[in-house]
């Protein structure tokens, strides 16, 4: 399958440069277990695996991390979004994963230039009245420098890379088909949805390419903050802003990660603590709209209190039906509901397969550990983890569009304790859960599920004769295939056909052991024959012996 999707052979060099790196960090097995090294020897990419390498005396986690910092950008961004997977891996992958950073030099000016006049029409010298050669940060996918307008006001200039797009491409569709191997060749990770994993990360990864996106991710966070002048994203200038440049505006206060600075400049921890929960909580609780990576790099506190949010290549969007299962969840585990837990949690398999019972002991196990502990002492970051640890001991995969909204959480209540040791996230996401909870129940919401309810009945009611009809004559055209799925019958199918081949073998040398004692035992008969019949009945019973012994084993 792997062959016919790389026919054009256009990414089996970048493949070749994969498969080394990931031998030399000791994993040559794993990919001869996906057919990947035959793959490459087939099409003439000799690889040579070492039998032995220093990086596999080092644990497996420590390893594939190095691995992925090896294999550039785009693994590196994968292991971070893997870092918020721990529903699939344990703790000390999770760690491992933790510590990716894209160690990327910035692109010298002089390459950049190109970039920046194709996207301007012109030099950045004359476009700009002021425009740094040297970057303020350099990250995997852009680099931003400051600049000024024509009028004099200071701007960031978010440039793309050059030609980033085509390795990541490359590098998407190889892990694609990686994951789509794993799926074929280890089907206990199929739970986990490999292919859905790398499909999302995909989407999000492409998104993140195209700084025009990021753009109008910024715009609709300012809409939805626009009666709240606590909290600021930055303007964006849209007739120089593209694909590859973002322009916008420069935010001027003290960034995040300065917590010193904030009381000399008469700023209140508590307060800036609180506004940034309430900020991000409404985002994800009532704007369904969320900035998935608010850590303190990606924020601001600006005088009077106020915050700004920046960098919104990686978002985060919840369905209607998906904020309420989070609301039910978070209702479940603030009243310390082991039932309802368990039927959020039952919402998010896929496929079946495991356990009630122990589920629900497994959940009532975990409330009885929180039961004595007054709600707002409790960190959401160890509630959700332990949720996790559950999940990961049954096998139900966190849905992929939760991930970032836990990685969102669990990263907020960071911020909070580092501006305030006495934050607790429980105090804030309370109100906004009873919010949403009472307006489900509000009239107009009863009345608008009601009338979506009714319409979909009719709708229903009124088609259900037209697909009689059609099924009706597709019956007559013989165009109905029923599929049914047989694979436990394909078993017991086989182990009835063995019991026949044994019952068959079985009455053959009952009567070779008849037919050999008549003839060896009626005057003149054929002794020779009769004596070879008797062995042949003897080794056939040792075999049926043999082999119903052999069954008893398995």
């Amino acid at each position: 399958m792997l062959r016919e999707t790389l026919s054009a052979m256009r990414d089996l060099p970048r493949l070749r440069e994969v498969s080394t790196i990931l031998i030399r960090y000791g994993m040559g097995d794993f990919l001869r277990k996906l057919g990947v090294t035959s793959l490459l020897e087939r099409a003439g990419q000799i690889l040579h695996i070492p039998t032995k390498t220093e990086e596999e005396l080092v644990e497996a986690p420590v390893r594939l991390r190095r691995a992925l910092e090896e294999l550039g950008p785009t693994f590196v961004k994968l292991g971070q979004v893997l870092a918020t997977r721990a529903d699939v891996f344990g703790m000390d992958w999770i760690i491992e994963f933790e510590k990716l950073q894209s160690h990327v030099p910035p692109v010298p000016y002089e390459k950049l230039k190109p970039e920046l006049t194709k996207a301007f029409g012109a030099p950045p010298e004359e476009v700009f009245s002021e425009f740094n050669p040297d970057p303020i940060g350099s990250g995997s996918i852009a680099q931003v420098h400051l600049a000024r307008l024509q009028d004099g006001t200071p701007v960031v200039v978010k440039v793309r890379r050059p030609n980033i797009r085509p390795k990541i491409d490359a590098d998407l569709r190889i892990l694609g088909y990686l994951a789509q191997l794993i799926e074929l060749e280890f089907p206990e990770t199929r739970r986990y949805r490999p292919q859905q994993i790398v499909e999302q990360f995909a989407k999000s990864l492409r998104r993140e390419l195209d700084l025009a996106a990021e753009a109008r991710n910024m715009e609709r966070f300012s809409k939805n903050f626009t009666h709240d002048n606590t909290i600021n994203v930055p303007a964006v200038y849209w007739s120089l802003t593209s694909e590859t440049v973002n322009v916008q505006e420069l935010i001027q206060g003290i960034p995040g990660n300065k917590i010193a600075e904030i009381e000399i400049n008469g700023l209140s921890r508590q307060v800036l603590a609180s506004r940034g929960a309430d900020a991000v909580l409404k985002m994800i609780l009532i704007d369904g709209y969320f900035h998935a990576d608010p850590h303190p790099g990606n924020v601001f506190y600006l005088p009077d209190n106020q915050i700004a949010f920046i960098d919104f290549g990686m978002v985060g969007w919840l369905s209607k039906t998906r904020r309420d299962q989070v609301v039910n969840l978070l209702a479940s585990l603030a009243g310390r509901d082991a039932y309802a837990i368990a039927d959020v949690l039952q919402e998010w398999v896929d496929g079946g397969g495991v356990d009630d019972d122990q589920l629900a002991a497994d959940i009532n196990e975990f409330i009885f550990n929180y039961e004595h502990i007054a709600l707002k002492d409790i960190r959401i970051t160890a509630l959700l983890n332990d949720i996790i640890t559950i999940m990961r001991e049954h096998g139900i995969a966190l849905p992929a569009d939760m991930t970032l909204l836990f990685k969102a959480l669990i990263t907020l209540e960071g911020l909070g304790r580092q501006l305030d040791p006495d934050f607790r996230m429980v105090e804030h996401l309370t109100p906004y859960v009873k919010q949403v909870i009472l307006e489900r129940y509000r009239p107009e919401a009863l009345w608008q599920k009601g009338k979506h309810g009714l319409r979909e009945t009719i709708n229903l009611l009124s088609g259900l004769p037209k697909d009689v009809a059609r099924l009706l004559k597709d019956v007559r055209r013989g165009n109905v295939k029923i599929d049914l799925d047989l694979k436990r019958l394909d078993s017991f199918g086989h182990q009835l056909d063995k019991s026949a081949n044994r019952l068959t073998l079985g009455i053959v040398t009952a009567a070779l052991i008849i037919g050999s004692s008549i003839a060896m035992t009626v005057p003149g008969g054929p002794k020779t024959l009769g004596f070879l019949a008797f062995i042949m009945a003897v080794l056939n019973s040792m075999w049926i012996i043999f082999s119903i012994w052999r069954s008893g084993k398995h």
